[in-house]
Formats: C-alpha cells, sequence, structure tokens
C-alpha cells in the first residue's frame, strides 16, 4: 500500500541542521562488519547510516529506496536475532547493497544517543509509528516541487521473518522485502 505523505516544516528545518553535524559512529556495537556512516564500506559489507539527512542524500544519489530499522540495540532480543539471522549472512549483504540505503533508528535503553539523532529517531517513531521492535520501513524521500516540506512515499514495512525454516530467515525477509519494493514508482 503506498502512502504519500508531506513532513511538515519543522522536520524539513531538522534536516538542513543537521546535514552539516557529521555522526562518526558504528551505530550498533552489536553489528559486526559494518562501517560508520563517514566511512566506505569494504566491498561486501553492510554501511549503516544514523543520520536520515546523509542517507537521504546517498539514497537520491543512488535512486535506491531508505531502509530504516527500528530497533533497541542494548535490550530488544528480536533485534539482535533479526541481525544475526538475516543482516550479517551475505546474502542480505549482497541484497541490501544493490538495493537499498540502510538507516539504523536506535532506541536504546542504557546507553545516550546524541541529542540530535535522538531527536530525529523519535520524529521518525512518531512518523512510521511502529508497533514493536524489529521493524524496519522502506521509503522514498524528496523535497516536494516547492522545496519546503519532504514527501515521503512509504513503499510497506517488515519484521523479524517469523515462520521461516531455522536458518532460511535471510532468504525468507529478501523475498519479502523484494515484494514491497516491487510497489516501488
Amino acid at each position: 500500500m503506498n502512502k504519500k505523505i508531506l513532513f511538515g516544516s519543522i522536520l524539513v528545518i531538522f534536516l538542513i541542521g543537521t546535514a552539516f553535524v557529521s555522526i562518526d559512529k558504528v551505530p550498533n556495537e552489536n553489528f559486526e562488519n559494518t562501517v560508520s556512516a563517514n566511512s566506505a564500506a569494504p566491498e561486501g559489507e553492510l554501511k549503516w547510516y544514523v543520520d536520515l539527512s546523509e542517507a537521504q542524500v546517498v539514497a537520491k544519489e543512488t535512486n535506491k529506496p531508505i531502509f530504516a530499522f527500528f530497533t533497541g540495540s542494548d535490550w530488544c532480543g528480536w533485534c539482535k536475532r533479526l541481525q544475526a539471522t538475516v543482516f550479517l549472512k551475505p546474502s542480505f549483504k549482497e541484497w541490501a547493497n544493490s538495493n537499498v540505503v540502510l538507516l539504523e533508528l536506535d532506541f536504546p535503553r542504557r546507553k545516550q544517543l546524541p541529542p540530535k539523532i535522538a531527536e530525529q529517531n523519535n520524529q521518525l517513531k512518531g512518523f512510521f509509528q511502529p508497533k514493536g521492535y524489529p521493524t524496519i520501513w522502506l521509503f522514498d524521500m524528496n523535497l516536494n516541487a516547492e522545496g519546503t516540506q519532504y514527501e515521503i512515499n512509504a513503499l510497506g514495512n517488515l519484521g523479524y521473518p517469523s515462520g521461516s525454516q531455522p536458518g532460511q530467515e535471510d532468504k525468507k525477509f529478501i523475498a519479502n522485502a523484494d515484494q514491497i519494493l516491487a510497489k516501488r514508482q
């Protein structure tokens, strides 16, 4: 189901303000083989952004949708399981590098995020309203014709690939994600 929604000028101001902020950290220490937003990803590895404005620039340049991973990195067992059974698998890495721009939206309990990233994550949580963790939203985001508001084309969402055969979670997850990407206009 496609839905187009306009973000208010508050998000535009926020994105413009954060476009000049550089975050140089691995978004989640539980992700092995990931890289920071400001470094190049070695071939076959994943590059996770934590700043929406950085992810948006890359998405626009590459004509790829954003893959927003809502997680509780230090408390969510299903998030950690999704990372281990899907995100760290070579099949997912290849798929992600070819098809999407990865954005981690973390909601930790025992560590503190930089204030601008925490604010951004809360705004996106309010917008997408994930029902639980992990939740992944695939979406396109562009400025409207006037250049005053962002338009979001939410393609669809995913969670942990329930019902998959043990050891085959990555295949089911990718198949589900491909069904969502097929809706992309």
